[in-house]
């Protein structure tokens, strides 16, 4: 490494020994925090008029991050969430850089003041029951591929597994034996979690295995695309899409909502507290680190929120409103 510029020499032992060796990060996370910095050099690089290689710690002050935070969102389309994530990667790599390099303290320090975009919270969107049973019915059945679809989309139905979860899963993740039946599977931060698997999911799966002659061991992908690779993030966004198509010719309605594989997990979720499971058992099924974003559910369903009502027995009141004589409160409350 000799000879190289500062930031080379950062960006190396940031990936190599931060994320890899001493963070143990995941390969999601490293691929996530590459192209961040990617991105970020690349402006940085436009802006100075430098190759990204002669680029220096002191070329990444506080006005080139904040530059390029506001250029993802008003150039490249970023929404606040992506800008945020974005901006977690740099402060990773500036802690980095603080640690190491003494001399930079002071730049690192600035940028790491840089605080994070507050963001409407959106409304958690799900499908209905027979929303669910209109996609997934929606695959040709007398194909491989439509199989193979009406597969993967019962298996995000029924399991609540996020896209990588569900792409990540061998055939030797998969315990298919009657009620015994689970999955094994592989979420954030490496953390495992075992997920039961409804009856209709099994007779799927075990299709699938059977017609691929996919031993019940075997460290294959379950879910392969057209060219017997495990199926891409894209390439599963890609099934969800078809299958609204055809979906939309029994059920127009479907054509109005934005309906992405991560949809299915919503819905699970919805489904399971609609039917009584509590937060806690929710939280384990879909893995949350935190029963705080499982409450969100709760809050997401306003049907509960009026079954609620019902019970408390709050029915509201036709009574007139309290008016104050007062000219300076009846001001007030006006307002």
């Amino acid at each position: 490494m000799n000879g190289q510029p500062l930031l080379a020499k950062h960006l190396e032992s940031f990936f190599h020994r931060r994320l890899t060796q001493q963070r143990n990060a995941t390969p999601a996370t490293v691929k996530a925090y590459r192209d961040a910095l990617r991105l970020l050099i690349l402006f940085a690089s436009e802006r100075t008029g430098k190759k990204p290689c002669a680029l220096d710690v002191q070329d990444l002050d506080r006005d080139m991050i904040l530059g390029y935070l506001d250029h993802l969102e008003r150039s490249r389309g970023n929404g606040v969430h992506t800008r945020n994530a974005r901006l977690t990667a740099i402060r990773s790599f500036f802690h980095h850089i603080a640690a190491s390099d003494p001399a930079s303290i002071g730049v690192a320090q600035r940028v790491l003041a840089i605080p994070s975009k507050k963001s409407d919270v959106p409304t958690t969107s799900y499908l209905s029951q027979a929303e669910l049973d209109a996609l997934i019915d929606a695959p040709n059945g007398n194909s491989p591929r439509g199989r193979r679809d009406r597969a993967l989309l019962l298996f995000l139905a029924r399991t609540g597994a996020r896209v990588s979860e569900a792409l990540g899963v061998d055939a030797a993740d998969l315990l298919l034996d009657g009620a015994r039946s689970q999955v094994a599977l592989r979420g954030k931060g490496r953390k495992q979690r075992a997920v039961p698997l409804a009856r209709d999911v099994i007779a799927a799966l075990d299709h699938l295995l059977r017609e691929r002659r996919v031993g019940r061991h075997d460290h294959v992908p379950v879910f392969i695309g057209a060219h017997g690779q495990r199926l891409t993030r894209f390439g599963a966004t890609h099934v969800v899409r078809r299958s609204v198509a055809a979906a939309c010719k029994q059920m127009p309605e479907l054509a109005r909502k934005r309906i992405s594989p991560h949809v299915f997990r919503h819905s699970l979720a919805m489904i399971l507290l609609q039917s009584g499971v509590d937060l806690l058992t929710i939280q384990a099924w879909l893995g949350h680190a935190q029963v705080a974003t499982t409450h969100r559910y709760a809050a997401a369903d306003v049907e509960m929120m009026r079954r609620g009502l019902d019970k408390a027995g709050i029915r509201g009141s036709t009574s007139l409103r309290f008016r104050p004589r007062d000219s300076v409160l009846s001001l007030l409350e006006s307002l």
